[in-house]
């Protein structure tokens, strides 16, 4: 399934936010490229068809070409998921500044947003228009009667996509709407749902079809098996006491280790997970994924590949036409390696010719080590399929088994569960693939809550997870740890706590009287 397929689909569920749909839902379908249900759904392949589709909504802006946005008065480039999700998990933390103007973007890294912020807009509608898609697939394909007979598992892989864009909706604002299949369809205002509620609904949901969809591996890649559902519950349980207040860690390494026991393995070269042709690499669990021909758009791997290449930089080397001079890290970040030159651990991918470790100036590119990570080359060096370098073929892996491993690890650290032998032996396979060799191994001694963290910093950066990382370990928004420019501050200061949470976007709480604003905003 390395080539996603884009499906026109009247994806109206009566959630206010959703530009594709019509505020009156009674209207003639007079727009040639909107398929009425009863066409769309006229044969069982067509199931197939829009489960793609569902897939794609990761991946793709709108409907068709560069131009389209399935969301309304959005920039169709920045509010393609991936980009969009990604600003926030990395942009406020120690991991990456950017360095240009566009309206509010350099909030995220002093942590200054505000309710009205279109990177937050961004994110929040794409997150519950593919909810809303999820909705519909599943409400179609469990009440007609010409369905494929593997149904059941086409719906459970709805289900997971709905499951993890609920995920990222907890995580990033915790208290939201809440919409289903079982709600009836037309214009209305869904009521909030609690955090610690929304948790138990992704729970049971995950639970509900983690013996419905193929075992590992055994599905089209890109597309979701059981470690995909067993690595989204891990990562559920994880954070379970910051959704709920109820620590899980025990059900963390129960549902790791289920992963951990399949037939994945670790790929061998690390940079491989990050190329034109990582859908060829081991150890991805689940990925968005995108084609340089297939899913053109400025966002997903595209932003990231291009974004960070600028200065003395060559484009030819990562397979583009050109950098667009923006993404770098900071000398927090950097410090975490033993050196900067991936010399002694490979995954230092650090661009330093002309660039200052420290950071005097966010806006000037050549402040801050450039990251070489994301590059539309293949294992050979061959460029990606788009001849004029501007789109990228690179996959973004959402779910590696090097994620699970360190879970695992820091779970059992956290409830004296599972075994720690194991943790220590999960950890040094990726290390040695990072070192070389066993030069950088550890002992049970060294295993320690922030050993781990710098080492998910080490091997996940730039992948969407380091904010909600920071925010399990009290160091997003506390005095505990700060970066450079953490707080708008060259030096770094402590920010509010209240920043755990991004706000509602002001035009939610404006149009559903029913919605509550998060604290502090």
């Amino acid at each position: 399934m390395k080539n996603y397929k884009t499906y026109l689909i009247l994806f109206c569920t009566g959630m206010f936010l959703l530009a594709s749909c019509s505020d009156d839902l009674n209207v003639a379908l007079e727009d040639p490229d909107i398929t009425a249900a009863d066409d769309l759904y006229s044969s069982e392949d067509a199931y197939y068809n829009v489960l793609i589709r569902l897939y794609a909504g990761l991946s793709v802006s709108g409907q068709s070409g560069t131009e389209s946005t399935d969301l309304f008065d959005t920039d169709v480039n920045e509010s393609q998921y991936i980009r969009a999700y990604w600003l926030p998990q990395q942009l406020t933390t120690d991991e990456a500044v950017i360095g240009w103007a566009d309206r509010s973007i350099a909030d995220f890294h002093a942590q200054s947003w505000t309710v009205a912020d279109p990177f937050i807009q961004n994110i929040y509608d794409r997150i519950f228009f593919q909810i809303s898609a999820c909705n519909e697939f599943i409400r179609q394909a469990s009440t007609r009667e010409n369905t494929p007979a593997n149904i059941q598992e086409l719906i459970a892989e709805a289900r997971f996509l709905r499951a993890l864009s609920y995920w990222h909706a907890i995580d990033l604002f915790g208290n939201v709407p809440f919409v289903t299949e079982e709600d009836q369809v037309g214009f209305f205002f869904p009521e909030q749902i609690e955090r610690k509620d929304l948790f138990t609904y992704i729970e049971s949901e995950l639970l509900a079809i983690e013996d419905t969809v193929k075992a590992t591996l055994q599905n089209e890649y890109g597309r979701a098996d059981q470690s995909a559902v067993w690595t989204l519950l891990t990562k559920l349980y994880l954070n379970a006491e910051v959704y709920t207040g109820q620590e899980r860690y025990a059900d963390a390494v129960t549902y790791a280790a289920k992963v951990i026991n399949t037939s994945h393995t670790l790929e061998s070269n690390y940079q491989h997970l990050f190329l034109a042709d990582n859908f060829l690499s081991k150890g991805i669990i689940f990925s968005a994924n995108f084609d340089g021909l297939r899913t053109q758009n400025f966002g997903g791997t595209t932003f990231l590949t291009h974004a960070p290449v600028g200065g003395k930089m060559n484009p030819a080397d990562f397979g583009i036409n050109g950098g667009w001079a923006g993404l770098r890290t900071t000398s927090a970040f950097v410090n975490k390696f033993p050196d900067t030159t991936g010399d002694i651990d490979s995954r230092a991918l650090f661009f330093t010719d002309g660039q200052t470790l420290e950071i005097e100036s966010i806006g000037t590119f050549e402040n801050g080590y450039a990251i070489t990570k994301w590059r539309n080359v293949d294992r050979d060096g061959n460029p990606g399929v788009d001849v004029a370098g501007d789109f990228v073929d690179v996959d973004f892996p959402m779910f590696r088994l090097a994620d699970v491993y360190l879970m695992y690890a820091e779970a059992a650290l956290r409830s004296n569960t599972g075994s720690i032998a194991d943790a220590v032996s999960y950890v040094n396979l990726i290390r040695e693939r990072a070192y070389g060799d066993t030069s950088g191994n550890i002992t049970s001694g060294d295993l320690t809550l922030d050993f781990i963290l710098d080492e998910r910093s080490r091997e996940l950066y730039w992948e969407g997870h380091r904010r909600t990382d920071l925010i399990r370990y009290g160091r997003f928004s506390a005095s505990s740890y700060v970066w450079p420019w953490k707080g708008g501050v060259p030096a770094g200061i402590s920010t509010s706590s209240h920043l755990n949470l991004l706000p509602i976007p002001s035009s939610d709480i404006n149009a559903n009287t029913s919605l509550k604003q998060n604290d502090g905003y």
